[in-house]
């Protein structure tokens, strides 16, 4: 794992793809900073951070287009698939390089309250929590967008893929408003939820026999709660997307509070989009 990591970060630098990133994330944050800070006057560098995540839904599917992808274009996967190493240890090396380039990214970020404190006074410790949480959203997105570049082998799609993605994420907050809280409605979007869950299965394993499988073992318990007690249902469907919203669990950080229940759902939020990966790298190296 050690090995394909270094492979994979040297590999960033090696071609222009991870000076671009960072010039990238570091001009946009600049902008905002200076925009912000300096010419608005403001002293905190939560505001600068809350507008850097639109351009997270950008620059991220770029750093993690060529991540899977690649290796299924050059058939270079292949190589991969011979080594004494693990579905999992192969996929997990390519997210930490790509977590590395994120955090230099970061970490470069981190020299901005220090110069806005030059000029005024800087709540540091809300700053660099803020800055923290920006970290762990990236590495969720970037975790999301590994597994869409998983599934192709056309970095261009890989790409789209992933800002699309990104995008709904960042949108999810907004729909729960949209959808009616009436039972009906929350049953109706959890039994869509279920088929779709079985045509992922199916794509990712190929097989009608598992897939049916996932369909009854989703679609029954649905709707048999829903006809033995259907107010079970009432608002479930829009309080389960205000959970999963990614990018409003951001906003605590911004607000100055330290979220250690954000820190977690990050982290698992990144290790499920992990797994999904490995069983989408593994279901290659069988067929």
């Amino acid at each position: 794992m050690i090995a394909i990591f270094k492979r994979e970060f040297k590999s960033y630098f090696i071609n222009v793809s991870g000076y671009v990133f960072l010039a990238a994330i570091w001009l946009f944050s600049g902008i905002f900073a200076t925009a912000l800070n300096f010419i608005g006057r403001y002293a905190s560098y939560e505001y600068a951070l809350s507008n850097l995540m639109i351009v997270l839904l950008l620059i991220i599917p770029i750093l993690t287009m060529r991540s899977m992808s690649e290796d299924r274009r050059n058939k270079t996967d292949m190589l991969l698939y011979s080594l004494p190493v693990s579905s999992a240890q192969v996929v997990i090396g390519k997210y930490f390089a790509m977590l590395a380039v994120w955090a230099v990214a970061c970490l470069g970020m981190g020299v901005t309250p220090i110069i806005i404190g030059m000029y005024g006074a800087v709540n540091f410790a809300s700053a660099y929590s803020a800055l923290l949480g920006f970290f762990l959203l990236g590495a969720a997105l970037i975790a999301v967008c590994t597994f869409v570049s998983s599934l192709t082998e056309n970095q261009l799609i890989a790409a789209i893929g992933g800002i699309v993605t990104s995008l709904a994420l960042y949108l999810l907050g907004s729909l729960v408003g949209l959808i009616p809280a009436s039972a009906l409605a929350s049953f109706a979007c959890f039994a869509v939820l279920a088929i779709a869950l079985a045509v992922i299965v199916y794509f990712l394993t190929k097989s009608y026999v598992i897939a049916a499988i996932v369909a009854v073992v989703t679609l029954v318990p649905t709707v048999a709660i829903y006809f033995i007690n259907s107010e079970l249902y009432a608002s479930a469907f829009p309080k389960m997307l205000e959970y999963l919203a990614l990018f409003d669990r951001y906003y605590t950080f911004l607000g100055g509070i330290f979220d250690v229940g954000a820190v977690v759902y990050y982290i698992s939020f990144a290790v499920f989009f992990i797994f999904l990966t490995v069983q989408s790298f593994d279901k290659r190296r069988w067929s």
